[in-house]
């Protein structure tokens, strides 16, 4: 019985593995298959789980994964479960009072529920609560391993996770006297974030947004202070593990650096055209659920089927950070290229060669049912590509687009504004309010002069939309507020618009789409980390300042621009796949088909970078995440306390003044 988390997936190796394949591979192998021990190797087993454990197991395997490992059964710890004396159990849980209470009346007595219990803890666990169960003889003698996993994060995509503080925003950008309650959600915060490092045996340099009102005569809120308190929160659980950890670096392997909402307000509202933004923002997605419609069976009543838009999917994979127009297109390719191939094909496709419909391609399923899986997931694409069109052309949201980007860049300013709500009358109030929340992002000072709510009262926006634009305000970082206050405005002289350029055009980077301008702020930052040009007056270190850190000879980070990989690095990242299947035999639906997707991007790359970002992250800074990762060849990966669409954050937004919060809103 060990009290350490297992290190058996820390042996050196050749090929990279992702964040979230070494997540996947630490629940799957060092957990489940860990307890196939002795005499029970052939036998079935109970995988017990609290609410945050199944959801962190649920996004980085899937049901068939765990089922391969000999679990046959999931529960619930915290409901009445049926006694299976025959049948060892694993535990999978937080290391709570509560749990430990359920877990150790589970096992106790003359009748225990299990036979045997192997009990893993999603975090560190209090020395009282192993004191607890070590009182218990009878239960000390069932149990088979007692470790920690740290292992409590959501890994919601292949370089991205969450630490799922939903109400992250509210708690600690709404009222200012709440610092309990923004206390309370950062330590969860930073407890999480620091088992992303000890799950992959990572030990990195901690930056952070510095507060910006340094001035002596401002008081600092605890609003600006949310970066740095949320570093000295994950520095602490850093030297834990680095003292406690076996097999936890003593000296840096990556880096992370620390952001909150207030350094891009414009990335969470602004209209992302890519495939995967548009199925997010347009369709009433529930997570990456798509409700797909496919004609009944002899013309019967249409069918709904539930599909998951992940990356399991490869037509998903190639065309999610594509522009909807370029995915569109080569869906259509897709299409045109399967049916040229395939006679039956042909005779029950569309007779006069224009579009497909879906009744075409179900007969197509039928005529052809050797490829049915193939034209099932094309017809699923060709459907969503459809729908997301449709709404762009119904909702003329190019010229809505347009007009973002050009309030961005400082091609519009606030007359092209309000001729575009005066003229523009039937755009939707959605697109009104986002429009809207932009020009308060770009125009901060122009909330003192009255004049953004004269704006709202020409767009017609209702009270609560209203209260979203205002609460913008809290999101503002105090310095930049100040210094474009300053600013004459003009809308005579474009060099005063220009100035007010919540973006310039980036130097070297074609763009293809013209609604394609606008990049998210964490662009160039990971850039400026990555090559040692973040300064350190704005983004200080939380580690001992040392020689190696800022790029001198021999340092890992100057090693890294000069395009050698340093030889220190994750001990979890380079594992031989003995599990993995052969390249011919990948079926595409598994989680191990994502190994064949991503691992061959990732051959020889130098160290992670980490980006955390409080208060909701969004789809364009997931997508710039992988789009550095190939350009920088180092893995950047995505944190935050949650991944936001638009809808979501605006409706986050509207709830962040305290007066208007419950107590039953609130998620304990």
């Amino acid at each position: 019985m060990s009290m350490s988390d297992s290190d058996t997936s820390s042996q050196g190796g050749s090929e990279y593995k992702t964040f979230r394949q070494i997540s996947r591979d630490r629940l799957l192998y060092e957990m489940l298959r860990s307890a196939k021990t002795g005499d029970s190797k052939s036998s079935w087993k109970v995988l017990i789980m609290d609410k945050v454990t199944v959801k962190i197991m649920s996004y980085a395997c899937k049901m068939a994964d765990i089922t391969d490992e000999g679990v046959s059964l999931v529960e619930d710890i915290h409901k009445r479960r049926q006694p299976l004396p025959a049948m060892d159990a694993i535990y999978f849980i937080q290391p709570t009072k509560e749990n430990i209470v359920i877990f150790l009346s589970d096992m106790s007595g003359r009748s225990p529920l299990y036979k045997k219990a192997f009990v893993f803890f999603s975090s560190p666990v209090a020395r009282e609560l192993v004191n607890h169960v070590k009182r218990d003889g009878s239960v000390l003698s069932r149990i088979g391993a007692l470790r920690e996993m740290n292992l409590e994060y959501f890994a919601i995509d292949s370089q991205g996770f969450i630490t799922d503080n939903e109400r992250a925003l509210e708690d600690l950008f709404g009222d200012e006297e709440s610092s309990r309650k923004g206390d309370a959600c950062l330590n969860l915060m930073a407890n999480r974030i620091g088992t992303v490092f000890a799950s992959l045996r990572e030990f990195p340099y901690v930056r952070y947004r510095a507060p910006k009102s340094l001035d002596p005569t401002t008081m600092t809120t605890f609003r600006d202070l949310i970066p740095t308190k949320l570093a000295a929160g994950v520095w602490n659980s850093l030297m834990k593990y680095k003292s406690n950890l076996p097999n936890f670096p003593q000296s840096e392997t990556c880096e992370l650096l620390i952001l909150d909402r207030s350094i891009d307000q414009i990335a969470p509202v602004i209209h992302e055209w890519t495939y995967d933004a548009m199925c997010h923002d347009l369709l009433n997605m529930e997570g990456n659920k798509y409700v797909h419609e496919i004609p009944g069976k002899n013309g019967g009543v249409p069918e709904k089927k539930e599909v998951l838009l992940e990356d399991h999917d490869p037509i998903w994979l190639e065309l999610r950070h594509a522009h909807i127009a370029d995915a569109s297109e080569r869906l259509h390719e897709k299409m045109t290229n399967f049916v040229s191939k395939n006679k039956a094909a042909q005779i029950h496709g569309s007779r006069d060669g224009g579009e497909l419909s879906t009744r075409d391609l179900q007969k197509m399923v039928q005529a052809l049912p050797q490829y049915s899986e193939q034209i099932e997931k094309l017809s699923l694409h060709v459907d969503i590509a459809g729908k997301i069109n449709k709404i762009i052309r119904e909702t003329g949201l190019k010229e809505v687009g347009q007009l973002e980007q050009d309030l961005v860049f400082a091609d519009a300013g606030t007359k092209e504004l309000i001729n575009f709500l005066r003229i523009k009358e039937d755009v939707s109030r959605e697109n009104k309010l986002r429009l809207l929340m932009i020009y308060a992002a770009v125009y901060p000072e122009k909330f003192e002069d009255d004049k953004i709510s004269k704006l709202m009262e020409l767009a017609r926006l209702s009270p609560d939309d209203r209260t979203a634009v205002y609460n913008m305000r809290l999101l503002e970082a105090s310095s930049e507020t100040k210094k474009s206050s300053i600013v004459p405005f003009s809308l005579k002289f474009d060099a005063h618009k220009k100035k007010h350029a919540a973006r310039k055009d980036r130097p070297g980077e074609e763009v293809k789409w013209q609604l394609s301008r606008f990049y998210p702020m964490i662009e160039e930052l990971v850039e400026k980390l990555s090559k040692g040009e973040l300064p350190t007056n704005d983004y200080p270190c939380m580690n001992e300042p040392s020689r190696s850190f800022h790029g001198t000879p021999g340092s890992p980070s100057a090693s890294l621009r000069t395009g050698q990989v340093p030889a220190p690095h994750s001990m979890r990242s380079r594992r031989p796949s003995t599990w993995a299947r052969p390249r011919n035999s990948d079926d595409g639906y598994s989680s191990d088909s994502i190994l064949r997707h991503a691992s061959s991007d990732f051959k020889k790359m130098g160290q992670r970078i980490f980006v955390f970002i409080v208060g909701g992250a969004t789809r364009s800074e997931l997508r710039v995440c992988h789009k550095l990762s190939t350009k920088l060849q180092r893995e950047i990966v995505l944190g935050s306390s949650s991944i936001d669409d638009p809808p979501q954050f605006i409706t986050k937004l509207k709830l962040m003044a305290a007066d208007e919060l419950s107590l039953d809103d609130l998620q304990i």
